[in-house]
């Protein structure tokens, strides 16, 4: 791999798969979403000698022609862009097309014609929908239960058709709830851990009886790069994910023992998904991805949970990290 291209280098995961691929060597090109702050995400947070090796690329994968652009002269091209609250998709279910949908297809058209020599691009654990059995192998049906989660069908079918239509080399990753640091309040860890961290003892919550499996961020990576280096990949959906279950009741347990408080939790009614819409079980077979790859999560089972959490809680309690986000504040 000479040259790779990662789209949605400048977001949560994006951001620490740059920076890991840099680290080993890799020569990066990160597509980050064009703005007029010249911001490049969390690409702004990483070490100057990181940064001064990532040749930035800025915008849209809903362009065509910009995305083009990007992946010429690329080799390998990581597909992470995507818009992921769900409770935006309520909201504004148009943009998650054009975005998750009709940025894949200019990112497997241009693989196409291009010539790229693999595109990884990434599921999400959500198209399961509530599992009907478990763990889930990547042979589960797939089901819609939000916008985001149909979007996110959508762009997956499109990414495998090129496979078998053209055979265009691409993988497809599909990580279970990823966590760590930097991730979007949006997502529950950083929701508990940012409204204890600025001195909440009663925090707003929505459903705490659905269930889902954690991934490290680190794993998640290390899953990512894994299915870049298998040729037994291609062509492929991988689950990554650590093979371990827990409640949202419980992981809150968790969460206030490792920060050492005592807290009481309020229902927040904005925070629940429509009833058919929530997603009760989530829980991944990582079979495939350890037989595939040779992939193995650092952070297994509840002791390997409870040792990501303690490194995401020690991040977000810092300071400079906090005030970053708005722990008083829901935001779709």
């Amino acid at each position: 791999m000479n040259k790779l291209l990662i789209t949605g280098a400048d977001g949560f995961i994006g951001s620490h798969l740059t920076e890991a691929l840099i680290t080993r060597g890799y020569n990066v090109r990160a597509f980050v979403l064009y703005n007029s702050f010249n911001s490049w995400g969390w690409l702004d947070h990483s070490d100057p000698e990181i940064k001064k090796n990532i040749e930035i690329f800025a915008g849209d994968v809903r362009d065509p022609h910009g995305v083009r652009q990007a992946m010429k002269g690329c080799d390998v091209v990581f597909h992470l862009a995507a818009l992921i609250s769900i409770p935006y998709s309520y909201h504004s279910p148009d943009t998650y097309i054009d975005t998750n949908v009709k940025g894949t297809l200019n990112i497997i058209q241009a693989a196409r014609d291009l010539g790229i020599s693999r595109v990884i691009h990434t599921s999400t654990s959500e198209v399961y929908g509530t599992a009907r059995f478990v763990p889930i192998t990547e042979e589960h049906p797939l089901q819609g239960q939000s916008p985001y989660s149909a979007s996110k069908i959508g762009a997956d079918h499109i990414a495998m058709s090129f496979y078998h239509a053209f055979n265009t080399p691409v993988s497809i990753v599909r990580p279970f709830n990823t966590y760590g640091p930097r991730q979007s309040a949006r997502a529950i860890i950083p929701t508990i851990i940012t409204q204890i961290a600025s001195g909440r003892r009663t925090i707003k919550l929505g459903s705490l009886s659905p269930t889902r499996d954690f991934n490290y961020v680190a794993d998640t990576v290390n899953g990512f790069i894994a299915v870049s280096e298998s040729d037994q990949a291609l062509g492929e959906v991988i689950n990554i994910g650590s093979n371990y279950e827990i409640s949202i009741a419980d992981t809150v347990k968790l969460i206030a023992d490792i920060m050492n408080v005592h807290i009481e939790i309020e229902c927040d009614s904005q925070r629940i998904r429509p009833e058919k819409s929530e997603v009760e079980r989530l829980w991944a077979d990582n079979s495939k991805a350890r037989k595939v790859t040779g992939w193995i999560p650092a952070c297994e089972g509840i002791d390997g949970l409870r040792r990501g959490l303690k490194e995401t809680v020690a991040w977000f309690i810092n300071s400079d990290n906090l005030k970053q986000y708005k722990p008083g504040e829901y935001n779709i």
